[in-house]
């Protein structure tokens, strides 16, 4: 695969990057002997952007990812978030209690990191969601330090308003924004991609298959798990889903005559939006793996890309990304 820097950073990986969040948190159980395959079988395929943080599970994915990576260290880049305040106690989304940036929190946040990961630098590290209580000056000044330290390479944010990536930058370069964009979720194409590109950065979607919705292999809200984390979000509910299914069937329509996957024709839209995106699709099959990575060698013209965008038009879509709460915590 031909490989993409990130912004200005100097940090090459391949297009397409692998999300390592489904295999311990959010959407049901998975299954960690398949896990550990996947991620070996996605080094084997030539993907170099491993995503992860400390809240997914919390703590067992990062133990998951350092357990696999280990013997293959010098071949990829490891990328994981800081910035939840995490109960002792409780299950999964049950243990969040809100966001911590305090810049002693961070250290500790980041030691612990390098533990479970068994790495002595993270390669990318992320501010998983604003603290409106900390100065983003003051949480980039202490990642900042950590940078000096030898603890991590490379900076980046995830869902942040272009002022606040501006803010941040100014202190120290930021190699990559990191938020939620797909052919369903185009906020970012407003103001925070044109800042990115004005600044240098990268950007790196996640869910960039809509949360497996835009697969088309999602039927129905009954086909998830008692405790898959998507029964929470708007637009999965049954009367959004059968109307957002409707525009997924156009989608499959165009993959078909194509000869591909609506998933690759996804990930082959993002990634012909710009050679600064890298999206990190999550997989939890060898199957999806290889069907995502694939997609980094489907090339559309530009009557395709524009029947792509035109079929999931985001005004057509049933429902918000996000519950209220969670809406709160994006954007800042």
């Amino acid at each position: 695969m031909e490989h993409r820097t990130l912004g200005h950073s100097g940090l090459r990986v391949a297009p397409i990057g692998l999300g390592c969040m489904g295999m311990s948190f959010a959407y049901g159980g998975a299954d960690e002997a398949t896990s550990l395959r996947v991620l070996h079988r996605a080094v084997e395929l030539g993907v170099t952007l491993i995503d992860t943080a400390e809240v997914y599970g919390p703590y067992v994915n990062e133990e998951l990812v350092g357990r696999a990576l280990k013997p293959l260290r010098g071949k990829v880049h490891i990328a994981t978030k800081f910035g939840f305040k995490i109960l002792p106690h409780g299950q999964g989304v049950e243990r969040m209690a809100g966001v911590d940036s305090r810049p002693e929190h961070i250290r500790q946040a980041v030691e612990a990191s390098l533990s479970r990961l068994g790495i002595e630098c993270i390669d990318l590290l992320y501010q998983h969601r604003v603290d409106p209580a900390v100065p983003i000056e003051d949480v980039v000044g202490a990642m900042a330090e950590l940078v000096r330290a030898g603890k991590v390479r490379h900076l980046g944010l995830s869902e942040v308003s272009a002022a606040t990536l501006r803010r941040a930058h100014a202190v120290h370069p930021i190699a990559a924004v990191q938020s939620e964009y797909s052919l369903w979720s185009r906020d970012v194409e407003a103001e925070v991609l044109p800042a990115c590109r004005a600044l240098g950065v990268g950007f790196v979607p996640y869910s960039p298959l809509g949360r497996g919705f835009l697969t088309g292999q999602l039927a129905s809200s009954a086909a998830l798990a008692p405790d898959d984390y998507r029964h929470s979000l708007p637009r999965f509910q049954p009367p959004a889903m059968a109307a957002n299914a409707k525009l997924v069937a156009e989608l499959q329509r165009l993959a078909a005559a194509r000869g591909a996957t609506a998933a690759q024709l996804a990930l082959a839209w993002l990634l012909a939006q710009g050679d600064d995106i890298v999206p990190i699709p999550g997989a939890r099959s060898l199957a999806h793996l290889e069907e995502n990575v694939a997609a980094a060698q489907v090339k559309l013209s530009d009557s395709e890309l524009a029947a792509i965008g035109a079929a999931i038009a985001p005004a057509s879509v049933q429902g918000a990304r996000y519950p209220e709460i969670e809406l709160a915590m994006v954007g800042l």
